[in-house]
Parts: C-alpha cells; structure tokens; sequence
C-alpha cells in the first residue's frame, strides 16, 4: 500500500506541474489589454517649456472603468490621474504635471505610472519609468578659438563643458544664436558670425553658454567670452609719403582686396598695398574693399 501511495504521489505532482505549466503558457498566450505605451521619459514642472508635463498614452484594447496612478520607486501611490472613470476602448492619453494629489511639487526621481482596468480585475504597472528633473545644468566654458575672425573666411568654436548631458545655447550679444543638436558632456558649439545669411558688421560681441538639460530645465549663463569680427584691418589709419613715391599699407586678414586711390584702382594680395603716390602733394583717401566691406586710410602727401 505505501508503495501504490508514493507512485500516486508522484503522478499528482507531475499533474500539477503540467497543469501549471498549461496555466502559464496560456497566459503567455493571452492578449494584453494595454498596448501601444508610449509615456514621457524626462520632464520638469519647474520649467515654462513643452516638457513641464509628462505625456502618459496607451491603447485599450476594450472599454472598461479606468484608474490611473502615479507611483514612486517603493511602489507608494503619489498621484492619482484618473479614478474610476468610464473610458471605450481606443486611445487614451492623460498628462501629469509632477504634482501630487495637494499640488506639492513632488521630490526628484523616478515614477511609473499603474494602471487599473475594472472590467477585467487586473492591475499593470507600466514599466515605463517617468523621471522626474527640477534641477538646472551648470556649463562652462573651456575655451574660444580664435578671438578674431572674418565670417565667410572663418569661424569661431567654443569648447564647453556641462554637469549633466544636456544641449548648449550659444548666447552673442545676450541674444540666442545656435543650439547645439547633441548633448555630450563635453563638446564643442561653432559660430560663424552671421544672423541667418547676414553677416554681421565688425566689431566686438560677447559670447556666452547656457545649458538646457533633457528634461527642459534652462540654466545660468557662462560669464562672457570676447571676440573681435574685422573685414578689413589697415595695420595703420594714416601713411605719410613723398610726392610720386612708394606707399605701402599692411592690412588682415591677408585676403585679395580691391583698392582705389585718385582715381586709380588694382587689386593687392597677401595682405599688403603696394602703389605709387599722387604727384601733388596733398590729403588722399586709399579706398580698401572686399565683398562689400571697406576700409579707409589717409594718405598725407608732402612735397
């Protein structure tokens, strides 16, 4: 008899197992009644940008009686969204400003949002996480190269650094100039001294950086950079010369210009002016142009 109770044993454990194992494999099987999840990633309340609240969208495969909830990482309920609320099947999209059920601005960190369908008794937890970000990155700036440039023949970089991966704002003149496409710890942010296609008119601006963190969170402003946009640089304003004799004027960035003088004109390269002086003596303007830019230096002729 102990021997037939032990085989009976053993059969009712292996039913047991297989039925198991049935029960898990159909509901492998079984359709789950949420899909198509897409929720937020990263957001901030405390920022006035289209990320101050966390997106929450889901597909019901029937209608139900819906309850939706925020919970935090030791599964405690933060915020309810949407209690009890009669809902067709289809998609279902709620927004979550970072608030608990007071309108406290919840601490930093991450939440997932759980959902609760009455009709079939069933309760998921999105595996979503939502992260939570109210705190600003820090840039700062490495270094600006070179400080004295010529748009259309150059270009400025600035080399940054930031707290926490984030995008970087390129601030000339207090004004919003490029936004950098990726968000690295450490890069590099170029401008080529222009407004769309204009370029601007020579002169010293200030450059300076600001973050903006995945979650929107805008922060401080780097102190300001200085650099130099110049066309055409005569090395002097003023040249004295003989009657009939040599003038020669230096002038940067060393690029073809185009010169006038009495009524003359040439064109000189690599960066310096070499032409004869007026017979009579006098006062003359050297007319230096290049792509619309010019520069003017007085030449004094004596006797």
């Amino acid at each position: 008899m102990a021997r037939y109770a032990k085989i009976a044993l053993v059969l009712a454990l292996l039913a047991a197992t297989a039925g198991a194992f049935a029960l898990t494999e159909s509901l492998k099987l079984e359709k789950s009644p949420i899909t198509g999840t897409k929720v937020a990633k990263t957001f901030s309340p405390a920022c006035n940008c289209p990320t101050r609240t966390a997106r929450i969208a889901f597909r019901l495969r029937t209608a139900t009686r819906l309850t939706v909830a925020l919970v935090d990482s030791d599964g405690k309920v933060v915020r309810t969204l949407v209690r009890g609320r009669s809902v067709p099947h289809g998609l279902v999209v709620l927004h979550w400003n970072g608030r608990d059920d007071n309108g406290r601005v919840l601490p930093d960190g991450s939440y997932k949002p759980r959902v609760h369908l009455s009709s079939d008794r069933r309760t998921i937890l999105l595996p979503n996480p939502i992260q939570l970000d109210t705190h600003p990155p820090r840039a700062a700036i490495l270094s600006v190269v070179p400080q004295v440039f010529t748009p259309g023949h150059g270009r400025v970089t600035v080399t940054y650094r930031v707290s926490e991966p984030a995008n970087v704002i390129l601030y000339v003149n207090g004004l919003r100039r490029v936004r950098s496409r990726f968000h690295p710890l450490q890069g590099k942010i170029q401008w080529f001294g222009t407004v769309g296609s204009m370029q601007l008119a020579a002169g010293t601006y200030r450059l300076q950086l600001a973050g903006v963190d995945l979650a929107g969170n805008l922060g401080p402003r780097t102190a300001p950079r200085s650099v130099r946009i110049r066309y055409i640089e005569p090395s002097s304003p003023l040249v004295r010369v003989k009657a009939g004799g040599p003038v020669v004027v230096h002038y940067l960035p060393a690029l073809p210009v185009r010169w006038l003088l009495h009524g003359r004109s040439g064109y000189a390269q690599k960066g310096v002016v070499r032409l004869r002086a007026p017979d009579q003596p006098g006062r003359y303007t050297l007319f230096l142009t290049r792509d619309g830019h010019d520069a003017r230096v007085t030449v004094v002729v004596r006797a």
